[in-house]
C-alpha cells in the first residue's frame, strides 16, 4: 500500500497508509520520488487546510517518474522523468479565454483519486499531493525532465523556482539594468534573487533578518546586503512591515510585488498620497504566475547551462516519515535553504 502526510483535523499531521486509485482520462499516475519541503504546506497545516477540504495530502512540489497514463493522453509514457506543475490552466475560463492562461481561476484536477485507507477522500494540496509515494494528476501538469538533472533538484522547479523566478521575469518583468531588493531570503528569495540575476538586474539587495541569509544570498547573485533604494521590491515574507518596508525603498515609477503567504487578518498601512506622489506600482505574485509547460523546460535548461543553482539550495535530503519534523523546521533552522523529501 501507498504511503502519504496527511493533515486529517486541525494541527494533526502524520505519516498513513493511503490508497491511490488508476489514472482516468487526461490523467497519469507518478511515483514520487522527490519532493520539496515547502512554507506552503505549512501555512496549509497552519491554516486548517486553507481551504482544501479535511482530510488533506501534503506536498505540492516535487518530481518522479510516470508508472501509469490514463485514456486520451498524448506526449506522455510509462517511465518519463516529470516535474509536477500546480499553476496549470484549464483553457476554458474566462482568463483563459482571453488569452491569459496564467491568471487561470480553474486549474484542472484529478478529483477523488486519492484516498485515507478508511475510504475517505484525500485532497492534495494544488491538486498535486506530492508527500506521498505515488500521486495522480492531469496529464497537463506534468512536464518532462531530461535524465541530466537530478530529481531532487528538478524538484524545486515545481514551486519555490517557478515562484521566485518568474516573479520577477514574468509577473514583475524586470528590465535589464534595474535595481531589485528583495525581502526575505528562503529558498523563494534566493530563487528571486537569481531571478533578477538571470534579468540582468544591476543591483540585487537581499533584505533578512538573518544576517547569514543575507550573506548567503551574495551566493546565488544578490550584489548588496541591506536597505536601500529600488526600482522592484519583491516580499517574499508577507507580513505587514515587509510589505511596508518594500514601498518605502521604492524609487519613483517603482513597483513592489508581493509573493510571500500572509497569515489570516494580517493588514498592512498604505499612505495613498505616498503613493501618487511616487507613482508606485503594487503587484500580486501567485506562484510567479508560471505556466508549467512554458517555464519549467527553460528553467531546467538554465539549471543545466550552470545559470541557475540548484544543488546549492539543497540542504537536507530527508525519507518520508521525516517530513511532519521539517515542516517545523521551516521556522526554526536559519541555515535551512530546503529540505528534499526522497522516496
Amino acid at each position: 500500500m501507498d504511503r502519504g502526510i496527511v493533515l486529517s483535523a486541525p494541527g494533526a499531521v502524520a505519516l498513513e497508509e493511503i490508497v491511490v486509485d488508476e489514472p482516468g482520462p487526461g490523467e497519469v499516475s507518478v511515483r514520487i520520488e522527490a519532493s520539496g519541503v515547502c512554507g506552503t504546506d505549512l501555512h496549509v497545516v497552519e491554516e486548517d487546510g486553507w481551504g482544501h477540504p479535511l482530510p488533506v495530502l501534503l506536498g505540492h512540489e516535487g518530481a518522479g517518474t510516470i508508472d501509469a497514463v490514463g485514456r486520451d493522453v498524448d506526449g506522455l509514457a510509462v517511465g518519463d522523468r516529470v516535474v509536477l506543475g500546480w499553476h496549470t490552466a484549464c483553457g476554458l475560463c474566462e482568463r483563459c479565454a482571453r488569452g491569459l492562461p496564467r491568471g487561470c481561476r480553474r486549474p484542472p484536477a484529478a478529483l477523488g483519486r486519492l484516498h485515507r485507507a478508511d475510504g475517505a477522500v484525500l485532497s492534495p494540496v494544488l491538486r498535486t499531493g506530492t508527500y506521498a509515494t505515488h500521486t495522480v494528476i492531469p496529464a497537463v501538469a506534468a512536464v518532462k525532465v531530461p535524465d541530466e538533472l537530478p530529481l531532487d533538484q528538478a524538484c524545486l522547479i515545481g514551486c519555490a523556482v517557478a515562484t521566485g523566478v518568474m516573479s520577477v521575469l514574468e509577473t514583475a518583468k524586470v528590465p535589464e539594468g534595474a535595481s531589485v531588493a528583495v525581502i526575505g531570503c528562503g529558498a523563494v528569495g534566493l530563487s528571486v534573487v537569481q531571478g533578477a540575476r538571470i534579468a540582468g538586474a544591476s543591483r540585487i539587495r537581499a533584505i533578512d533578518l538573518d544576517a547569514a541569509k543575507q550573506q548567503r544570498a551574495l551566493q546565488f547573485g544578490a550584489t548588496d546586503v541591506g536597505e536601500g533604494p529600488v526600482d522592484f521590491a519583491f516580499d517574499v515574507v508577507g507580513r505587514r512591515s515587509t510589505f511596508e518596508l518594500a514601498l518605502k525603498l521604492l524609487r519613483g515609477g517603482g513597483t513592489a510585488v508581493l509573493i510571500g503567504l500572509s497569515p489570516s487578518g494580517e493588514k498592512a498601512e498604505v499612505e495613498l498620497p505616498y503613493l501618487f506622489a511616487k507613482r508606485i506600482t503594487v503587484r500580486t505574485s501567485h506562484g510567479g504566475d508560471h505556466l508549467p509547460h512554458e517555464d519549467f523546460p527553460r528553467l531546467v535548461q538554465w539549471a543545466l547551462d550552470g545559470r541557475l543553482d540548484l544543488a546549492g539550495m539543497v540542504t537536507n535530503r530527508i525519507g518520508l516519515e521525516d517530513a511532519p519534523r521539517a515542516l517545523g523546521e521551516l521556522r526554526s533552522s536559519p541555515d535551512l535553504i530546503r529540505s528534499v523529501i526522497v522516496v
